[in-house]
């Protein structure tokens, strides 16, 4: 920075003195500031004469008849005085003035042109402090006009890092307040208030007699609402609009798209809400023209209160904007206020599919029966998961209570209702268990023949839907091949017999007692599986996922080191679902069964040099949100040798009651068992005293018997994978309006080489100026039907000049990585021109 000092003045001085020609400086430090100084000045091609208020005839002499060759700076400790009586006036006119007021030495060494310097005089007292006049100096301003010389003054007092007016308004509401604002004060305090507001209506269209920060606010965001908005504004609202809507658009979209500033933008789209009344004026407003509104969360309240009545009315046809139900919601998810909306649309596209599925069908026979549960109808009972896990993390649900009725009843009485008796009809056929692989088959047909080391998860309660969410989500993973299939659990369909079915056996017994045996052996315990396991395959071992999960990699390779089979038993559904007071967490469960699992395979891939995993399932389970009534309950029999559960009675001889199904334990096990198994035809239950009600599973239905078998081969080393890159598709080369939409594709589908991608996408000048929007996209598209992965942005422009002769371009970013993916070239075509206007 130049500092007003000695050694600086005297390098100027110096270049006054240079060439063959006698010279004659005059400089009049009108404050005196230097006068102590002047006697130690030494000037290599000249001297130094002290001028003093009277004896200026003297040195006139001096200068003109005594010494008429020697080069002299003539100093005055004095303001010049007026023509009339400085008699030096004549001499001053074939001679040089020197100036080194602080106004003068900062335009010099700054580089601004004479004619500015009135600014800089008018605002002098800015440069009064060194910490400041370094923050004006760091800017390092090219190109000084009157603009940028304000604008650099207030991004000095606002501490930005760039000469930006966009910046100095962003840090003014983002660090402080809107009333009372401390960069206003101090914007104030160096008479640059009046400038601050003419950038204001330059920038940002904004003029009020009395401007605040509060209400320029205002007009930003109904400004943007205006363009967002598929209809005029409130009456109320059009003061407030701006014709500088590009401005505005693209300054508040980089604000709420900032990390740093979302929340900030969030509290500021409140404060304006509740001064306006938004939710008010919204209400008015038919919900099709909110669907682009981004700048209120009331837009997304309107369309979600929409949303909810027409699938409480089962309107699953309903569009806005050309726009179905699902569609609305995937747009509302990707925009501003998801962290507060993500939940809530979740619910509402999951509340859609399952009222969908009112008017639901199922086939005939076993055999189809399954292979629709499989292709198709698990995504029910999917949804019906993901639906309660939205609802229940919701802080307020009372707006959903009617839907969560509807969804319950659906599920209940029109899927559940319908499937299970054709489900359990089905599995009566004599072919019924040989349609799909059965779990007691499950060593042989997995494991007998394997030659290398398979580790095999065996997720208590683990039903086909969670497994297909597992497999979806390990498919993402490049380093991943995953097969899924599933098979056909023991009946009863509980842990005890299921996870001995797993096992390898030669038979598989249930005693009088009703203990299970494998090969005779009792395997209700850890201890009892590993020996059974162990008979078959001497290099193996059965663990606990609680006993692994924290172990160092050295621990984990004393463990796994020499064993070609090793029985992980992880349980996390059924231990919450079993137990009355956590049962309503069993989809949380759900949820944390999957996270582990994908952790614990990563970590065993890395850690215990094992690449191929079997995960798999004891059974499933079904959950119903409402507490069974009196009538959903089967009475049991007296018989105190049964084995008597909620969903299964296990006797000598079978339950014969309206709504009972029977089938021997014989035909299950695959030997001569005569007991008989009982279970009811559709989702009610036996009277059993004590335990949960919601969360059931041991009898007859694709949700209890229809388990996951998912293979997973994971890579070791190194596999190539990209980003999902995106395109244009629109041949633009012209941007003639300020709003410009355009189509891009996502070139390739999301795949086990193809990774989700989000992209940032926005224009910019020669000079790196962003001059629209910044629109967020995420390339996850899976469909395969290029047709199906184009997708629109729309694109707002600052209101400026702009030069034909110059190019600018469409540049596109990897999120993740900040890399320029692509830039686009086009030329700005619009009819434009502005003025700063200041008249110093």
């Amino acid at each position: 920075m130049a500092e007003l000092n000695l050694k600086q003045i005297i390098d100027r001085l110096k270049a006054e003195f240079t060439g063959d020609t006698r010279k004659l400086v005059f400089w009049y430090d009108d404050k005196a500031e230097f006068e102590e100084d002047i006697a130690g000045v030494e000037l290599e091609n000249a001297k130094v004469y002290i001028l003093k208020p009277h004896n200026q005839f003297q040195t006139k002499r001096f200068l003109e008849r005594e010494d008429t060759t020697t080069n002299y700076l003539i100093y005055a400790p004095f303001p010049k005085p007026d023509v009339s009586e400085n008699h030096l006036e004549d001499t001053m006119l074939y001679s040089k003035r020197f100036f080194a007021d602080r106004t003068s030495l900062l335009s010099v060494d700054l580089g601004i042109e004479e004619k500015y310097k009135p600014i800089i005089e008018k605002h002098i007292k800015f440069f009064a402090n060194k910490e400041r006049t370094q923050r004006f100096y760091d800017l390092e301003i090219e190109n000084f006009n009157e603009e940028n010389i304000l604008v650099g003054l207030l991004s000095a007092i606002c501490k930005t890092r760039t000469c930006s007016f966009e910046e100095v308004l962003r840090v003014m509401i983002t660090d402080g307040e809107l009333e009372d604002n401390k960069f206003l004060a101090e914007i104030e305090k160096y008479d640059l208030l009046d400038s601050f507001w003419k950038l204001c209506e330059q920038q940002f269209g904004y003029t009020d007699v009395k401007p605040t920060l509060e209400k320029l606010m205002v007009t930003m965001f109904v400004t943007a609402t205006a363009r967002q908005l598929g209809c005029d504004v409130p009456q109320s609202w059009k003061s407030f609009g701006s014709y500088k809507s590009g401005n505005i658009i693209a300054f508040l979209n980089n604000l709420m798209n900032s990390v740093l500033y979302g929340d900030r933008f969030d509290a500021l789209s409140k404060h304006v809400s509740d001064g306006l009344n938004v939710m008010a004026a919204f209400s008015s407003i038919q919900p099709e023209a909110l669907v682009d509104v981004d700048a209120f969360i009331a837009a997304d309240q309107i369309l979600v209160k929409w949303i909810v009545e027409r699938l409480s009315a089962e309107d699953t046809g309903a569009k806005l904007d050309r726009l179905s139900i699902p569609e609305i919601c995937e747009k509302r998810s990707k925009m501003h206020f998801v962290k507060r909306t993500e939940k809530t649309y979740s619910l509402l596209h999951s509340a859609y599919d399952l009222i969908a599925a009112a008017n639901y069908s199922c086939p005939d026979g076993f055999k189809n029966i399954i292979s629709q549960y499989l292709k198709e109808d698990y995504k029910i009972d999917q949804e019906y998961r993901k639906f309660y896990s939205s609802f229940d993390a919701l802080e307020d649900t009372g707006a959903f209570e009617g839907l969560r009725t509807l969804v319950e009843n659906i599920y209940t009485n029109e899927f559940l209702a319908t499937i299970m008796p054709k489900w359990n009809e089905g599995i009566q056929e004599e072919q019924a268990l040989q349609e799909i692989p059965l779990q007691r088959n499950f060593y042989s047909g997995n494991l007998r023949n394997t030659k290398e080391r398979t580790v095999v998860i065996i997720s208590d309660a683990m039903r086909y839907e969670v497994g297909q969410e597992l497999y979806r989500r390990m498919s993402d993973d490049p380093k991943c091949t995953a097969k899924l299939e599933a098979q056909l659990s023991v009946l009863p369909s509980y842990t005890r017999l299921g996870m001995a079915a797993l096992l390898p056996h030669r038979t598989l017994t249930m005693e009088d007692d009703f203990r299970v045996l494998a090969d005779g052996v009792l395997c209700n315990d850890l201890a009892g599986r590993q020996t059974v396991l162990q008979a078959h395959q001497k290099d193996s071992c059965c663990v606990q996922f609680d006993d692994i999960k924290g172990l160092k990699k050295n621990d984990l390779r004393d463990i796994f080191t020499g064993k070609q089979v090793v029985y992980v038993y992880h349980n996390q559904i059924d231990a919450r679902g079993d137990k009355a007071n956590t049962e309503d967490e069993v989809f949380v469960a759900c949820e944390e069964a999957i996270t582990e699992i994908m952790d614990l395979i990563r970590k065993l891939t890395g850690n215990a040099n094992t690449t191929h995993f079997i995960v798999t399932s004891d059974h499933g389970f079904i959950y119903k949100r409402d507490k069974l009534s009196e009538s959903d309950k089967i009475g049991g029999i007296n018989d105190k040798k049964a084995f008597v559960n909620r969903r299964f009675i296990v006797a000598q001889e079978p339950v014969v009651d309206e709504g009972v199904h029977n089938m021997s334990m014989g035909r299950i096990l695959g030997n001569d068992d005569q007991k008989m198994v009982s279970f009811p035809v559709n989702s009610n239950v036996f009277k059993v005293a004590g335990g949960g009600q919601n969360f059931v599973h041991g009898g007859s239905s694709p949700q209890e018997m229809l388990v996951p078998v998912l293979t997973i081969r994971m890579e070791k080393g190194h596999m190539e994978t990209r980003p999902a890159q995106i395109a244009l598709v629109s041949i633009v080369q012209k941007i003639t309006n300020l709003i410009t939409t355009m189509d891009f594709i996502q070139s390739d589908a999301v795949s086990d080489t193809v990774k989700k991608t989000t992209y940032k996408m926005y224009f910019i000048s020669e000079d790196n100026e962003k001059i629209s929007n910044e629109n967020t996209y995420i390339a996850d598209s899976r469909d395969a039907d290029p047709q199906k992965r184009i997708f629109r942005m729309r694109f707002t422009f600052k209101n400026k000049k702009y030069d034909k002769n110059k190019q600018y371009h469409l540049v596109v970013y990897d999120d993740a990585t900040g890399i320029e993916a692509f830039r686009h070239p086009v030329i700005m075509d619009l009819a434009f021109a502005d003025d700063f206007g200041f008249s110093i």
